[in-house]
């Protein structure tokens, strides 16, 4: 990739550090942050920038953090207002010091971005609420156009990869949104030294609950301290793998060594508005 330049990067690092938010393209060590802001694409991080759980694939710090700001989000709201964008991605680190996780503040700041921003499509990457689907229904209540929760790895790399997190909780979550009519998706890294019918069979357990798009990407190895690499993935199994995952079923697939989980996510636009025309979601 090449390293971030250009006035439309610039200016967009400004807007967003003006305003006091977080990225997760900055705090995980994105590779595609030069590409993706050159276009005016990124996913901001709510809930600060520390996390309370320590994946060993991520980037992102852990630790303590700091208590929720109420005001961070009418200041996504007024910074994504700004941009005049047409798509975009919200994540939030883990907060397992919340008792709702967060929840309610991932609501009060999907409902800011609404208000500010009425056509905007709105992707909600979150974590796992630690299994509290009322907590989930919070978020799912405030109408983001797509529910997004990351697998990240087969189930028999979980516990290494994702240490504090369950898979048998991160299907419930998923399940659950699709269950409401909500446009569900969800990601894996590839390199972790998964076979590729593990991979075959989560693509079809999380079709069959529902999920509609789907990424798979490279793992990279952020630091010295984090998981190795196990082998890097040529790019023609990864179309083979995308090609295979279109036969299953899934509306929307990115798939290749340097896809993120919101790579190119506003490519996904078009299915958004195509599921907006359908009935409401399902109550809580």
């Amino acid at each position: 990739m090449k390293l971030p330049s250009g006035a439309a990067y610039f200016g967009l690092r400004a807007q967003v550090h003006a305003q006091g938010l977080h990225t997760v393209c900055e705090s995980a060590s994105c590779p595609n942050i030069g590409e993706c802001w050159s276009r005016r694409s990124l996913t901001i991080m709510i809930l600060g920038d520390v996390c309370t759980r320590s994946c060993r694939f991520c980037d992102v710090p852990t630790g303590r953090p700091q208590p929720p700001d109420p005001a961070e989000p009418d200041r996504v709201g007024s910074v994504l207002a700004g941009l005049g964008l047409r798509h975009a991605v919200i994540t939030c680190v883990n907060r397992d010091d919340l008792t709702d996780g967060g929840a309610a503040h991932w609501a009060a700041t999907i409902r800011a971005v609404k208000q500010r921003c009425p056509d905007l499509a709105l992707e909600a990457l979150t974590g796992d609420f630690a299994g509290d689907l009322s907590a989930l229904d919070l978020v799912l209540d405030a109408a983001p156009d797509v529910l997004s929760h990351n697998l990240e790895t087969v189930p028999r790399l979980a516990r290494e990869v994702r240490v504090q997190a369950s898979y048998p909780r991160s299907y419930a979550l998923l399940a659950h949104a699709s269950q409401r009519g909500l446009l569900s998706k969800t990601g894996l890294m590839l390199g972790l030294g998964e076979t590729l019918d593990e991979v075959r069979a989560v693509l079809r357990e999380v079709r069959t609950i529902g999920v509609e798009i789907l990424t798979l990407g490279q793992y990279l190895r952020p630091s010295r301290q984090h998981l190795p690499v196990s082998r890097h993935v040529p790019p023609e199994e990864f179309a083979q793998l995308k090609q295979e995952a279109l036969d299953l079923g899934f509306a929307h697939v990115e798939s290749g060594p340097l896809v993120r989980s919101s790579y190119h996510a506003d490519g996904q636009l078009e299915l958004i508005r195509r599921r907006a025309q359908r009935a409401p979601h399902a109550p809580a």
